[in-house]
C-alpha cells in the first residue's frame, strides 16, 4: 500500500510540473530611433495543462519614459507569432517584462532589452569608426616590424619602449576580455552603472589580441637582428616587476573575495594607462640623445595617430548616441589612451619632421664621412691648380 501510495505521489508530481506554458520572445532589433518603432514578438511554445484558446500576456514596461508598449496582448496559439510594437520615446535602455497572466511557472516569464538611440545611422557611422581606429592600430605594428627586417637590424629601436608596450598590452587585454567576455564582470558594471552601455566593443577585444602578438614578433627580431649595446634598462625591470608582483597579489585579494572582479580589471587598466604614460619617454631621449629617428618607424606614429583620434571620436559618439556621457570613465582606459598616444605621437612627428629629420640625418653622414686633412689637401691642390 505504502509503495502504491509513493508511485501516485510520483506520478502527479510530474503531471504538475509538465503542465504550464513555456513563453518566448524574440526580436531582430535590440535597438530604436527615438520616436520610431520596432518589434518583438510573443510566441507560446509549450501549453500543457491549459486550454486551446488565446492565452494572455501582461507586458511591464521597467522605463516608461524610454518606451512605450501595450499592458497586454493576446497570443494565439501554439507557436502562431504574435507582433508587438515598441516606439522609443526617450534615450536609454528598458527592459520589458512579460509574463503569461494567472501562470506562475518559470517557463511562463521572459524578458527583453530595447536600447532607443538618438540616431541609428550614427549608430552604424560609430561601428565603422570603430573598425577603421582597429585597423590603423592594427596596421600600425607592422611598419616598424618591415623596417627592422629590412635594416636587419633593430638600433634606434628604444627596447624599454617593447618591455612596457608588452606589459601594457597585455594589460589591457585582459581588462578588454573581462568586461567583454565575463558575465560576471558585465553584472559588476551594470550594478554601477545601470541603463549604461558596455564602453568595450568587439574590436576592441580584437585589437589587443593582435598587439601582443606583433609586439611579440617585434621583441623577437631583437634577438636575431643587429641590436648595438642596447638593452632593457635597470629601472624598466624593476618598473614592470612591481607591476606583476602588485597583479599577483590582488589576483590572490580577489580570490578571496575581498574586491569584486571588476575593480580587480580596473587595475589592469589602470597599469595600461600608467605604462602608457611612461612607455614613449625612453624613445623619445633615445631620438633626442641621438638627433636623430633612424631606426624608428615614422609610418608606426602616423598610423597610431589616426587610431588614437578616431577611438576618442567613437567614444563622443557613443556617449551622445546614448545620453550615457559616464560611459567615457567607465571605461577611462580607452580614453586616456587615445589621449596620451595622441600627445605622444605629435611629439614625435615633430622629432622626424623637424628636428632630426631625413635633412638631418643626411648632413651627420656626409660629415662623418669627410676625413678633415684630405678635405684639406684637396682644397689646396684645387687652390693651386686655379692659382699657379
Amino acid at each position: 500500500m505504502d509503495k502504491m501510495w509513493l508511485i501516485t505521489c510520483f506520478i502527479a508530481v510530474q503531471a504538475l510540473q509538465t503542465e504550464g506554458i513555456k513563453l518566448h520572445l524574440e526580436s531582430k532589433k535590440d535597438k530604436v530611433q527615438i520616436d520610431e518603432t520596432t518589434h518583438f514578438e510573443v510566441t507560446i511554445t509549450e501549453r500543457k495543462g491549459s486550454s486551446n484558446g488565446t492565452i494572455v500576456v501582461m507586458i511591464n514596461n521597467t522605463k516608461p519614459g524610454i518606451i512605450e508598449v501595450p499592458k497586454r496582448v493576446h497570443v494565439p496559439p501554439l507557436y502562431e507569432k504574435h507582433s508587438v510594437t515598441v516606439k522609443g520615446i526617450g534615450i536609454g535602455k528598458a527592459t520589458i517584462l512579460c509574463h503569461v497572466q494567472n501562470e506562475t511557472n518559470s517557463n511562463s516569464h521572459s524578458s527583453l532589452d530595447i536600447r532607443v538611440v538618438h540616431s541609428m545611422p550614427l549608430y552604424i557611422i560609430n561601428q565603422v569608426i570603430g573598425w577603421l581606429y582597429f585597423v590603423a592600430w592594427s596596421i600600425s605594428f607592422y611598419p616598424q616590424a618591415f623596417l627592422n627586417w629590412k635594416r636587419k637590424s633593430v638600433v634606434g629601436l628604444n627596447f624599454d619602449f617593447l618591455a612596457y608596450n608588452l606589459t601594457g598590452f597585455l594589460a589591457y587585454g585582459f581588462f578588454n576580455v573581462g568586461m567583454f567576455w565575463v558575465h560576471e564582470v558585465q553584472r559588476e558594471y551594470f550594478a554601477k552603472h545601470p541603463g549604461g552601455v558596455n564602453p568595450v566593443q568587439a574590436n576592441d577585444v580584437f585589437f589587443t589580441v593582435h598587439a601582443v602578438v606583433l609586439t611579440v614578433i617585434t621583441i623577437f627580431q631583437c634577438f636575431i637582428y643587429e641590436r648595438g649595446d642596447q638593452k632593457v634598462s635597470l629601472i624598466s625591470k624593476v618598473l614592470l616587476s612591481g607591476t606583476w608582483l602588485f597583479a599577483a597579489v590582488a589576483l590572490v585579494v580577489t580570490i578571496c573575495h575581498k574586491i569584486e572582479w571588476l575593480t580587480y580589471l580596473y587595475y589592469f587598466s589602470y597599469i595600461k594607462i600608467g605604462v602608457t604614460l611612461i612607455k614613449y619617454i625612453p624613445q623619445a631621449w633615445m631620438n633626442y640623445r641621438r638627433q636623430s629617428t633612424a631606426g624608428w618607424s615614422i609610418g608606426n606614429i602616423l598610423l597610431d595617430f589616426t587610431g588614437g583620434s578616431l577611438s576618442i571620436l567613437q567614444m563622443f559618439l557613443l556617449a551622445y548616441n546614448n545620453d550615457d556621457w559616464k560611459s567615457i570613465f567607465g571605461d577611462f582606459t580607452k580614453f586616456g589612451l587615445g589621449a596620451i598616444s595622441i600627445l605622444f605621437d605629435l611629439l614625435f612627428i615633430v622629432q622626424h619632421y623637424c628636428l632630426y629629420g631625413s635633412k638631418h640625418q643626411r648632413y651627420e653622414v656626409i660629415v662623418e664621412s669627410i676625413d678633415p686633412e684630405e678635405h684639406t689637401e684637396k682644397a689646396l691642390n684645387s687652390y693651386g691648380a686655379i692659382c699657379p
